[in-house]
């Protein structure tokens, strides 16, 4: 089934106007959410407001909503006032500028969505596709929707313009608060690290060789349970002693990596040794 657009927006960069639809770049499965229960009776819980001065329950129109300046003080905002405030949804992704795409660290990135040409601007979106692979750049600007202001970037991907969402510079926090201790790496332990990456490095990212298996098994959990089985923990595997010694720990791994690449059979097309 084709996806569907949710939203219709126009990029514009210098004279250039080209009118698109944006879709969502992924089908998220549903999470698997619980509801709180009484443990007496079943039945659902509903969530209440309480206030933190007299211990009342507090109806939810009976509510404002405030921003605490300092500890324990707060201003309240009305709701016309909040409104006023949100950024007006102007539907027109404002290209800034064009920044080498391998430029772009990955830690700003927030959400993906992709973009179709919209009717009438199929010339300039394929253009400018084509612009962007051929000089290797990408579309920086801002977009408005939601009340909010977005920082997007646009690059090309197999043909079609993805637009993602990326955090603002002060809403990335900087490597330099990770604390690394000094030292020194050693050249054999490099030697061996390198060797292991190398024995189950791919040449091709396959996402698709990989599925949430924690969320199958906590569905597999749930309908034992409606049919009415019991169900008990499986014991902890047995994970052996600790390897302390670093070079012991990459030798042991790469031994592991041979063992496992020994027991896959032999590909089509080539006879095992």
């Amino acid at each position: 089934m084709p996806a569907r657009p949710i939203a219709a927006a126009t990029i514009s960069f210098g004279l250039v106007s080209v009118p698109v639809n944006l879709y969502s770049s992924s089908e998220s499965k549903a999470s698997v959410s619980f509801n709180m229960l009484h443990k007496k009776c079943g039945s659902r819980l509903k969530q209440q407001y309480v206030c933190a001065k007299d211990g009342d329950i507090v109806p939810r129109d009976e509510t404002v909503k405030g921003y605490e300046f300092a500890k324990d003080q707060y201003v309240v905002l009305t709701p016309e006032e909040l409104k006023a405030l949100e950024e007006k949804a102007t539907a027109t992704i404002d290209v800034a500028e064009f920044v080498p795409l391998a430029k772009v660290d990955r830690e700003y990135l927030e959400k993906v969505y992709y973009l179709g040409p919209d009717k009438g601007g199929d010339r300039a979106y394929r253009l400018l596709v084509e612009a962007l692979k051929d000089t290797g750049r990408a579309a920086l600007g801002q977009y408005a929707a939601r009340g909010q202001q977005y920082l997007v970037l646009l690059r090309p991907l197999n043909g079609v313009l993805v637009m993602e969402q990326l955090h603002y510079a002060d809403e990335v926090r900087p490597t330099t608060e990770v604390t690394v201790p000094d030292g020194d790496v050693k050249p054999a332990e490099l030697a061996l690290a390198k060797q292991l990456i190398e024995q189950t490095a791919n040449d091709e990212f396959e996402p698709t060789k990989y599925k949430d298996t924690v969320r199958e098994r906590v569905l597999e959990t749930i309908e034992k349970k409606v049919a009415g089985q019991e169900i008990t923990a499986d014991a902890a595997p047995e994970t052996g002693g600790k390897i302390i010694d670093l070079m012991e720990a990459l030798k042991a791994s790469l031994s592991s990596s041979h063992a496992a690449a020994d027991e896959k059979p032999a590909k089509k097309g080539r006879k095992a040794s």
